[in-house]
């Protein structure tokens, strides 16, 4: 059964030695990511993280496990943090949602086992309704309790110096997502306009709307935790849990 949710953002300056002087700016971030983080792990000790990459659609298995080191500093990072050992070689091109998944399971504390679902930045509604189907009937199916773990950035147009340069479509697109986040509202977080989130840089719009399906059909209690744009780029930390 699908006992939480855990919404995070993926900025690697969550990671203290990528984030080198900008640490104390992150300091309440990272600090959001790993509450939320445990509190996933309290409740689940298998998760499926959903995040988006420009590899599209694929599956990556517990086994695998990767480092930062494309973002400068070769920081390891695995899916499986129970102890029960990894596969092959270090990954140097693991997905950074999978990258930040395991960083703050271990950070965490956590010992889970983590599945990677990746859709593509673009996935279609339909595509990421569809995962978003089959991932809540695994969890129905699942006698014991599973942790869905979904990262993804908002707007990266907040200031001239983020990543989309500034657009002033930015602030209100985040807080549409922040409230949705606080009030668990699945239907806001679907009904996001895909040509809008890809003007802004929206890392996070195809695995929100994943999570929007897997929600759909039980209610659900949200938590803003933390929510906020630093460097031009919009964070979001929540938690769901069943009512």
């Amino acid at each position: 059964m699908l006992s939480m949710v855990a919404v995070l953002p993926e900025p690697p300056l969550l990671v203290p030695e990528l984030a080198t002087g900008a640490a104390a700016e992150t300091a309440e971030l990272r600090a959001s990511c790993l509450a939320a983080g445990a509190r996933l792990a309290a409740a689940a000790p298998r998760w499926i993280a959903v995040g988006a990459d420009p590899g599209g659609r694929r599956t990556v298995p517990p086994s695998a496990w990767g480092s930062f080191i494309g973002y400068g500093v070769d920081v390891v990072a695995g899916l499986d943090t129970t102890g029960a050992g990894r596969d092959g070689p270090v990954d140097p091109r693991l997905p950074l949602p999978l990258l930040v998944a395991g960083w703050v399971a271990e950070r965490a504390g956590a010992r889970v086992s983590i599945r990677g679902e990746l859709v593509a930045p673009d996935e279609p509604r339909a595509a990421c309704a569809a995962l978003g189907a089959d991932l809540a009937r695994e969890c129905t199916a699942d006698p014991g309790p599973v942790g869905l773990l979904v990262l993804g950035d908002g707007a990266a147009a907040h200031t001239e110096r983020a990543p989309g340069h500034f657009d002033a479509r930015a602030a209100p697109f985040d807080t549409a997502v922040s409230v949705a986040l606080r009030d668990a509202d699945g239907p806001a977080l679907a009904a996001l306009d895909a040509d809008l989130a890809a003007a802004l840089v929206v890392a996070g719009r195809a695995p929100w709307r994943v999570l929007a399906a897997a929600a759909a059909g039980r209610e659900w209690r949200g938590e803003l935790l933390h929510s906020s744009a630093p460097f031009g780029v919009a964070y979001h930390v929540a938690v769901w849990t069943p009512r």
